[in-house]
């Protein structure tokens, strides 16, 4: 089972630090091409992007160093309640593919958490 959850966290890292990349330095790039990236101000894409690349780091230094491990769990809950926002935002321009995504990283999410915290803790 740590296995699979230092997978997960792994790939969540991959497809989050990829997505905070694209909200900081390509914002005017990638809005030219999503309409839904016109819901939400620059600065609120801007905060998202940092957030998530905070906890990108968040889901895996904590693991490597042993240090402050609780920190896995919460940057996990941290992504899985920012999935609700996406969703919100995809169900108003009804991109239905953006939707289902964001839900099925935002379940993997609140699964990390829980599992990091209750199944197979990394103290």
């Amino acid at each position: 089972m740590n296995t699979l959850l230092w997978v997960l966290q792994i790939l969540a890292a991959l497809v989050y630090g990829a997505s905070g990349v694209m909200k900081v330095f390509m914002f005017d790039t990638i809005r030219e091409g999503v309409k839904s990236f016109d819901a939400l101000p620059r600065q609120a894409w801007m905060m998202m992007g940092v957030l998530e690349l905070v906890c990108t780091l968040g889901l895996i230094v904590p693991g490597l160093l042993h240090w402050q491990a609780s920190l896995t769990a919460l940057a996990a809950a941290a992504l899985a309640i920012e999935s609700l926002v996406f969703i919100g935002v995809h169900v108003k321009y009804r991109e239905t593919g953006s939707i289902v995504m964001s839900a099925v990283l935002g379940l993997v999410m609140l699964f990390l958490a829980y599992a990091r915290i209750v199944l197979v803790p990394l103290d």
